[in-house]
This record gives structure tokens, sequence and C-alpha cells, in this order.
């Protein structure tokens, strides 16, 4: 039990410093929905749904591989394994940014063929973003660096920074330079350079936030070396592959509707759809910390404990209480959604009917999370027993069914079509990943206990949203009768990891 103990503060910590830094750039959201027509901000979303998916090219799995082998090596090749997965990301960065350079012109021609923006200004979304990705993919081994290490503070630090400087570049430009500008604090010519409400500023400050956590990085990287094992890294990339492909085919899973969605629906109602549907998926960003949190804390130690000889239960274990909490999380979401929905609020009355049009729609993008976790925790098996090829096939099958539901379902229902196909996904992806788990790598889980939970959940959240009218008052008391379950329920487990 001392073992869950060590897990869940670790997650603790990872998860501390990931609501701070989201609830930081949560902050933002009004800002920029204040700042920015839902399709302007629907270009916001869909670049970074593309950066999404080129993070994943760039990265190629070096996490997840750098985490298992050091648990394959002896103690003095550890810095072999750093070396070899830091120099895939420093080769993988350097290429990209030449393509881009060379590209960039093509690229933006693209994205501005609808003439919502400049070409000349995608251009330079395009190049700021690309370096972006570059500097987080150079950051990637360094933090994972820190996770094996047992370090959640320094890397609880190190996000915070990451975000505090992102926060306040924003605010600069969006906020502050506006509001000296117009009191005439400062003369017009000093600031010939700036312009007003430019969406370009948002991509500059994540530039800068990201090059001072990889400045901040470097003690991480001080002893890398320009040079590889051959025999190691050959090995390596065969580990990796699968997992890079099954990661692009994942992403494609998780941001493929809101690459899209421009395309696939008429001209301006494709950006103010995506706009709100990036909009309403901003008060989920709570219940993805706990996704996010799990995700830091549990690859680490799932690699680290495989070959203790209770290590399948313990892992059944944290999934079952990682569900009650995924499903509390998203029950309390969904229940305080009237107060929540002021965070998406737009700068006039037609902007705040649009944004608030979505907010039916948030319990199932909250479920959509709770799933996602779920696969997560389950993919644990094909990983320690190196068939990583599964992931490959599950993400796969799932990247296919993605695909061909959104040419179905979002020019019939547009992002509320989107949503669905996610929801669909998700489940089918679980449904594969249990199955063949259970044939490879078996893991004694409590489905019919985890399922009871789903249930419950979804069910209090529908009374909620049909009989109770989304009543706060009435949700809460729903609520905190959840919890009295919960606690009752649980009341033996929780007191062992109390006194453990």
């Amino acid at each position: 039990m001392s073992v869950v103990k060590r897990f869940l503060g670790d997650t603790a910590i990872y998860g501390l410093s990931t609501i701070v830094s989201r609830l930081l750039n949560f902050v933002l959201t009004p800002l920029l929905i204040k700042k920015f027509p839902a399709s302007v901000y629907g270009i916001f979303t869909n670049v970074y749904s593309w950066a999404a998916l080129l993070n994943t090219f760039l990265a190629f799995g070096m996490e997840t591989t750098y985490f298992r082998y050091l648990q394959k090596v002896e103690p003095e090749d550890r810095p072999k394994v750093f070396n070899n997965t830091f120099l895939v990301t420093l080769v993988t960065a350097f290429v990209f940014i030449g393509c881009l350079i060379f590209s960039s012109g093509a690229i933006a021609a693209w994205f501005g063929r609808k003439g919502l923006q400049s070409i000349a200004d995608y251009k330079v979304y395009i190049l700021l973003m690309g370096l972006t990705l570059a500097a987080d993919a150079l950051a990637v081994v360094p933090f994972a660096k820190l996770r094996s290490q047992n370090r959640p503070i320094r890397y609880a630090v190190l996000k915070l920074c990451n975000i505090l400087v992102f926060v306040f570049f924003n605010l600069l430009f969006l906020v502050i330079i506006p509001e000296l500008l117009q009191g005439n604090s400062i003369p017009q010519v000093r600031l010939a350079w700036f312009r007003e409400s430019w969406l370009g500023y948002v991509f500059l400050s994540n530039l800068i936030a990201s090059a001072v956590t990889l400045i901040m990085l470097i003690p991480e990287m001080k002893g890398f070396r320009l040079q590889c094992d051959r025999p190691m890294l050959k090995s390596m990339l065969s580990y990796s592959f699968p997992i890079f492909v099954a990661n692009i085919s994942f992403i494609i899973n998780e941001h493929l509707d809101k690459i899209l969605m421009p395309t696939l629906l008429p001209e301006q109602i494709g950006e103010r759809d995506l706009g709100i549907y990036g909009a309403i998926a901003k008060i989920a960003v709570f219940l993805s910390i706990f996704v996010q949190a799990f995700r830091l804390g549990a690859e680490p130690f799932f690699f680290s404990y495989a070959k203790h000889e209770n290590a399948r239960k313990t892992y059944a274990l944290i999934m079952e209480y990682f569900v009650i909490a995924m499903m509390f999380v998203m029950v309390a979401l969904s229940i305080n959604i009237e107060w929540l929905k002021y965070f998406i609020k737009g700068g006039s009355e037609a902007a705040i009917a649009q944004y608030w049009s979505g907010l039916t729609y948030i319990p199932i993008i909250l479920f959509n999370y709770v799933l996602l976790g779920i696969y997560m925790n389950l993919s644990v098996w094909y990983k320690l027993s190196d068939q990583t090829r599964y992931g490959l096939y599950i993400s796969g099958i799932g990247a296919v069914t993605t695909m061909v539901l959104c040419y179905y379902a979002i020019p019939r229902w547009s992002y509320i079509g989107a949503i669905l196909v996610t929801t669909v996904t998700y489940i089918l992806m679980v449904a594969l990943s249990y199955f063949w788990g259970q044939k490879n790598y078996v893991i004694p889980y409590n489905v019919r206990k985890i399922l009871t939970h789903l249930v419950v959940g979804a069910t209090l959240v529908t009374i909620h949203y049909t009989w109770l009218d989304r009543s706060v008052w009435w949700g809460n008391a729903l609520l905190g009768l959840y919890l009295v379950l919960i606690l009752f329920t649980e009341q033996k487990f929780i007191r062992r990891v109390i006194r453990s």
C-alpha cells in the first residue's frame, strides 16, 4: 500500500503543477475570446491542432523509449540512453526547421486560401509555431530524465515558469501595451512595430516561453555528447517506431476533427464553429489535468515497478481509483457549468450567444477525457511487454474510424458530430486495448466496479441536465450524495492508504 501512496504523492505533485499551469493558461481564455471573434479564435484552434500533430513527429516516441530502456540497460549505460534519445530529437528538430523555412510560403498560402488572414500573417504564425515545436521537442527527453529521477518538484517549477512567461507576454502584448498607448504613456513612434489585437502575439508568447524553458533545462543536458551507441539506437528505433506511428494516429483521433472543420463546413461557418468548439473544450481543461497528471506520474512508475511480484494487481488498483476520481470531477464540472460558462464569455451579446450555444455538449467532451484516461491506463500492457505494435494497431484503427466518421458527421452536425465521433473512437480503442491486453498481458481489472462508476456518473449528469434543468443548487446536492457514496464504499481503502 505504501507503493500506491508513493505513486499518489508523485502524481499529486505533477497534478498540482499541471493544475496551476492549466489554470493560469485558462485565465487567458476569456481574454482571447474577448479579443478575437469566433472565426479568428477558430484559426488559433486550428493552428494548435496542427501543432499537436507535428509535435508527435518531432518527439518520435522518445519519451516512452527513454523510460523503457532505463530499465533494460545496466546502470552504467544509462547515460547512453539519454544520449541516444536526445540525439534523435535533436536531429528531427533541425530537419523540421530546415523543411519549414523552405516551405513556409506554400504552407501559408494553403492556410490563407479563404482570406480570413493575410498570407504574410500566416507565414509568421507558421514560423513562430515551428520554432516553438522544435524547442518543445528538445525539452522532451530532459523532462523525461527529471521524471525518471523522481524529481517532480523541479519538473513542476519548470512547467510553472513556462506558463508564467507565456501568460505574462500575452498580457503584455494584448492588454498592457494597448492600454499604455491609449493613455499616451508610450510615444506611438516607439511602437511603430506594434499591431493591436494581432493573433501572432499569442504564438510569439508561446515561443518565448518554450525558449526560456529550454534554457532552464540546460543542467539536465550537461551529460550529452554528440555521439550514439549504434546497436542500442537501432534497438531503440525498433521499439519506438510503432509508438511513433501510434502517437500520430492517436493525435489524429484527438485533433483531426478540429483540422477538418474549416474544410468540411461552408466558408466562415467552419472557423466560427471551430472557435465555439475550441472555447467550450477549454472548460474540460480541468478534467484533462487529471489525465495529464496521471500520465506524468504513471509512466515512470509503471516501468520502474514492473518487476515486482504484485505489479499487475497494483496497476489494476490504480485503474479503479483513477476512474472513480475522473468520474467525480466530470460530474462536478458538468453540474457547475452555469457559473463556469462565464469563463468563455465573448465581448458582445452576439458573441456570448455563440459561445454559450455549445454548453449542452460539455459533459460529452468531459466523458471523452474519461475514456482517454482509461485508454492511457490500459496502454501500459503493450509498453511493458515490448509489444508496441499493438499500440500501432489500436491507434491506427481509431484513426481510420475518426477519418471516416468525421467526413460523415461534421458536414451534418458540425462540432456536435465531431464530439460524438471522438466518443465512438475512444470507446472502440478502450475495447480493443482491453481485449488484446487480457490476451497478452493479463491485468486483473475490476471491470464491474469500473462500469458501475461510469454508469452512475453519467446518470447523475443526465438527471441534472434534463429533470433539474442544470440547477446549480440541486446539482451540487446530487454531487454531495455522490461523494458520500464514494467515501462510504471506499472507506477501507482510504484508511489503508492513510495508515501506510
